[in-house]
């Protein structure tokens, strides 16, 4: 038997973090994962999955979500029952969470920093990065400089002479 989801996509609110009488924490929330396909229209639409996730991790969303961002969870799908206020049986289908990754930078997600926080907005104080353009996000690396010693992934390691010097002792056999 197999049970295993894997989801891409947006939070449609802040997560709901609660703990059992025990003290374990549990937070709930739900993701908005866009469809691969238009519907007649040619509208995308989106599935709203409701997710459930445990322990440390659960504070870690709490702490690190917000509505908007962008996250992967993995885990299963569980079904629960309960009995409602009205007497009837009340069945709920959720994702249960064994993990979740966190796909942006802190800050992104369609807000700011500050309006994450609730801090008022400041002026800006000049860069820590060193670099003059005041509109860029500082974990964006716009100075080339920073990079000696350093290669780039679409850099050729090999450009220049195209020999690389090995010693034995280097490989592996």
């Amino acid at each position: 038997m197999l049970n295993r989801v894997v989801l891409v996509g947006r939070l449609t609110k802040d997560p709901d973090l609660r703990y059992t009488p025990n003290g374990v924490p549990v937070a709930t929330f739900t993701l908005a994962v866009n469809r691969t396909f238009s519907n007649q229209q040619g509208e995308k639409e989106a599935d709203f999955i409701n997710c459930v996730i445990w322990r440390r991790p659960a504070e870690n969303v709490a702490n690190f979500l917000k509505k908007g961002s962008l996250a992967g969870v993995d885990g299963r799908i569980q079904t629960r029952s309960y009995e409602g206020q009205d007497g009837k049986r009340v069945y709920v289908t959720e994702v249960v969470a064994d993990s979740v990754q966190f796909l942006e930078p802190k800050g992104a997600g369609g807000r700011s920093d500050n309006d994450m926080y609730g801090a008022p907005p400041r002026e800006p104080q000049g860069n820590p990065y060193g670099n003059s353009n005041q509109n860029q996000r500082p974990y964006q690396n716009q100075n080339q400089n920073n990079n000696k010693g350093f290669t780039r992934v679409d850099d050729d390691p090999f450009a220049g002479n195209g020999q690389i010097d090995i010693s034995d002792d280097d490989l592996p056999f």
